[in-house]
C-alpha cells in the first residue's frame, strides 16, 4: 500500500513538545529517584490513615528502625523530642545501649544494593546522654561484614555535632543491613542520618533513573505533582517554601498518596500509611536536575484548594488567606529568577547557585475545575493578574480539570476561551488528561483536528490503561506492549495536531516494585536496578525524532481503521524526512511511501506480543531495534511502531 508525504511544511513543532512529569508517587523519590539509601531518616515517620471524611496522622518516628538481629538484652531505642536538632523536624532516636557491642539497624526499603565500584558516604548527628561510646557503621549480610568505619564521638559536652564516614564494600550486594554499633555502653541520640552512592547525580539523584530521564532528552519537567501539590488536606499539600534550605530544617510532610488504595488492618488504611516526604529533594534540586536534563522546569503549585477527589476544603477566593497562595507563586519566580541580592534569589544564592534558573512556565493548579463553592475560575484569574503584574513574561499553564470529557472540562475550556479573547496573555497552554483505553486511543487519534487554535494544549497526563491490569498496585504488568501501540497511535495525532498541542508528557514516570499504588508507569526499579517499559520507549522514539514541522500525509480515517495503520509525518531542521507508523494489526504490512528521498531509509521499530511486557529480570523482552533498508518499500511488523528516517 502506498502512503505519500507531502513536500511543503504543514505547522510548526513546539521545541518543548516532549517532556516529563515527575509525581513523588510510587516510592519515586524517597527510595527511588532521590539517592539517599536510609528509610526514615530523620525519624519523623507517621501512619497516616483515613479518607475524604477525615484523616489521621500519628507520629511513628521509629519505622524503619530496630534493633539488629535482636541483639541486646536491655537495649532499647527511643523516639525523643527534648532539646533537638531543630524545632522543624524535633524527633531523633534514643539508643539505651548497656553494652558494647550491641546495634541498631534500618530497614532501607528492601535493604541496601551496594557496589564494590563505589563509595558510600555515610554521615549523622549525635551527641551524647548519658555516657558516651565511639560508633561502628558497617554493611552486612548474613553475619558476614562487608564494610565497616569506626567513628570517634566527642567525649565532652550534649551538643549536636555532625559526623560522617565513607564505607567501600568487598562485593556486590542486594538486600544487605545497614547497622550501628556502639563500641560500649551508653545512652546516645541520633538524628538526620544519610548513605549516599559516591555516583549520584549532583549528589542527590540515583544515577540509572537519572540515565533513563536523559535518554529521553526532554525538553521540560513538570514536577512535584500532581495531586502532592493539592494535599489530601491544605496543610497536607506541598509547599515549596518548605523544602529549601538546609535539608535538616526542610519539614517532613506524610504523602498524599500513602492513603491511597485501601488495605492493612483498619478499613481506612493503607498498604504504605508511611509513605512520606522527607524533602532531601526539593525545589532547588529539581531545579538542578533540570538544568542538567536540559530540560526546562514546570514547577505546579497549589491554589488554595485541596484534591477534589479526597477533601471538599479550600480557601475562599475572596480571603486573605488565598493572598497566600498567590505570594507563594510570586516569591517561586523571585527564588528561580530573581538575582542574589533579593529576598528568595539569595536563598537561591545561598544553595550554590547565584545565577538565576530561567524559570518559564509555571503551572496554576492540578486537576481543578469549578464547583458552586470553590469559584476555581475567579481564583485562577487572581492568580494570573497578580503574576502577570509582576512577571509578564511567565507562561501559565490552567487545567480543564481531571478528564476530557465531562461538563467540567467543557466549562474549564470555555472560562479559557473567554479570557483569551480579552486577555491573549492569560494562559499558555491548558493541561488535560487522560487514562483512558486503548480503544479510546485509537479511536480519538483525531482528537484533536477540530480543536479551535486559539488556545494551545498541554497533554499533561496521560497513558494507555488496560481493563483488568491498570490502577491496580504493584502491576508492572500493566505496560503491555498492546497499551504502549495505543499510545503511539494517539500521538500520532497529537504530532499532526502540533499547532494546537504545544507540550506532552507520560504519567506517572516511575514506580518502585512493591512500593506501587498505581500501574501503569514508565519506569520500573528496585533497589539497585531498572527498566523502561514499551512506553517508555515509544516516549524515546517520539522525543528524539521530534522534528521541527510537520507534513501532510494522504493517509485517511477509513484507512487507519481498516488496515489498522496509523502515520505521522516531520521533517528534522537538517531536511531529513521522519516517517512515525504504528501497525496495530496482528499482520505485517508493506508500504511504500512517495514524496522522500528512497535510496536507504533507517528504521527503528519495536514490535512483539501486544500482551507481553519488560521485567527486571528480563528488561529487554520489548526494545527497539534499528535496521537500514534499501529501496521504497518498507515492513512494518504485526504489532509495531517504527520510526523511519529517510536518508538523503
Amino acid at each position: 500500500m502506498n502512503i505519500k508525504i507531502a513536500n511543503e511544511p504543514k505547522v510548526t513543532i513546539s521545541e518543548d513538545m516532549y517532556g516529563l512529569f515527575f509525581e513523588d508517587i510510587n516510592y519515586g523519590l524517597d527510595g527511588g529517584l532521590h539517592a539517599e539509601m536510609l528509610e526514615n531518616r530523620n525519624f519523623e515517620a507517621v501512619y497516616a490513615c483515613g479518607s475524604r471524611q477525615g484523616y489521621t496522622v500519628v507520629p511513628h518516628g521509629k519505622y524503619g528502625w530496630e534493633l539488629y538481629e535482636g541483639r541486646g538484652d536491655g537495649s532499647a531505642l527511643y523516639i525523643h523530642a527534648e532539646e533537638p536538632l531543630n524545632e522543624v523536624n524535633p524527633h531523633y532516636l534514643v539508643f539505651q545501649c548497656v553494652r558494647e557491642g550491641d546495634s541498631f539497624t534500618n530497614r532501607a526499603y528492601d535493604g541496601l544494593y551496594v557496589k564494590k565500584v563505589l563509595k558510600y558516604k555515610v554521615s549523622f548527628y549525635a551527641k551524647s546522654i548519658r555516657g558516651c561510646a565511639d560508633v561502628i557503621v558497617a554493611v552486612k549480610k548474613n553475619g558476614i561484614t562487608y564494610a565497616q568505619e569506626m567513628i570517634a564521638i566527642e567525649q565532652e559536652g550534649k551538643e549536636w555535632k555532625k559526623y560522617s564516614c565513607e564505607l567501600k564494600v568487598s562485593d556486590d550486594l542486594e538486600k544487605a543491613d545497614f547497622v550501628v554499633t556502639l563500641c560500649g555502653a551508653a545512652v546516645m541520640a541520633f538524628d538526620q542520618f544519610s548513605m549516599m552512592p559516591s555516583d549520584a547525580v549532583c549528589g542527590v539523584f540515583r544515577k540509572d533513573l537519572v540515565e533513563k530521564l536523559e535518554a529521553l532528552k526532554p525538553s521540560f519537567m513538570r514536577f512535584p505533582g500532581g495531586c502532592v501539590i493539592e494535599g489530601n488536606t491544605l496543610e497536607n499539600r506541598y509547599q515549596w517554601k518548605n523544602s529549601v534550605g538546609p535539608v535538616e530544617t526542610r519539614k517532613f510532610n506524610w504523602n498524599r498518596w500513602s492513603v491511597y488504595n485501601k488495605g492493612g488492618k483498619d478499613p481506612l488504611s493503607c498498604y504504605y500509611a508511611h509513605y512520606g516526604q522527607t524533602l532531601g529533594v526539593g525545589y532547588y534540586e529539581y531545579f538542578l536536575l533540570c538544568k542538567y536534563l536540559n530540560a526546562k522546569a514546570l514547577p505546579v503549585l497549589s491554589v488554595g484548594l485541596a484534591c477534589q477527589f479526597m477533601s471538599s476544603e479550600f480557601v475562599p477566593a475572596d480571603s486573605e488567606e488565598l493572598e497566600e497562595y498567590i505570594q507563594d507563586a510570586i516569591d517561586l519566580i523571585e527564588f528561580a529568577n530573581g538575582s542574589a541580592d533579593t529576598k528568595w534569589g539569595a536563598v537561591r544564592a545561598e544553595m550554590g547557585h547565584p545565577e538565576p534558573f530561567g524559570l518559564e512556565y509555571l503551572g496554576v493548579g492540578n486537576e481543578q475545575w469549578e464547583t458552586e463553592d470553590n469559584e476555581f475560575f475567579k481564583r485562577a484569574k487572581k492568580f494570573e493578574q497578580r503574576i502577570h503584574e509582576k512577571y509578564p513574561e511567565i507562561k501559565i499553564i490552567g487545567t480543564a480539570g481531571p478528564d476530557v470529557s465531562s461538563e467540567r472540562y467543557v466549562a474549564g475550556w470555555n472560562f479559557y476561551r473567554t479570557e483569551r479573547k480579552e486577555n491573549p496573555n492569560c494562559v499558555h497552554a491548558v493541561d488535560e488528561h487522560y487514562y483512558a483505553k486503548p480503544e479510546w486511543l485509537y479511536e480519538n487519534v483525531h482528537f484533536y483536528d477540530n480543536y479551535d487554535r486559539d488556545v494551545k494544549v498541554f497533554a499533561g497526563e496521560y497513558a494507555c490503561h488496560i481493563p483488568g491490569l491498570a490502577s491496580r498496585m504493584n502491576c508492572p504488568g500493566a505496560n503491555t506492549l498492546g497499551a504502549a501501540l495505543a499510545e503511539a497511535a494517539f500521538l500520532t495525532g497529537v504530532e499532526r495536531n502540533a499547532d494546537v498541542v504545544v507540550m506532552a508528557c507520560y504519567a506517572p514516570l516511575f514506580a518502585r516494585l512493591g512500593y506501587t499504588q498505581w500501574s501503569p508507569d514508565l519506569i520500573w526499579f528496585n533497589g539497585g536496578k531498572s527498566y523502561g517499559t514499551p512506553s517508555y520507549y515509544v516516549q524515546q522514539m517520539y522525543s528524539c525524532n521530534r522534528g521541527v514541522c510537520t507534513l501532510e500525509t494522504d493517509w485517511t480515517k477509513d484507512q487507519e481503521e481498516k488496515e489498522g495503520l496509523y502515520f505521522s509525518a516531520v521533517q528534522d531542521a537538517d531536511g531529513t524526512v521522519i516517517l512515525k507508523a504504528v501497525n496495530a494489526s496482528g499482520e505485517a504490512k508493506t508500504i511504500s511511501v512517495e514524496g522522500v528521498c528512497k535510496s536507504k531509509a533507517v528504521i527503528t521499530q519495536i514490535s512483539g506480543d501486544p500482551a507481553q511486557s519488560n521485567t527486571i529480570y528480563e528488561p529487554e523482552n520489548i526494545v527497539p531495534k534499528t535496521c537500514e533498508t534499501e529501496g521504497g518499500k518498507i515492513v512494518l511488523r504485526p504489532h509495531s511502531f517504527a520510526v523511519i528516517r529517510f536518508v538523503k
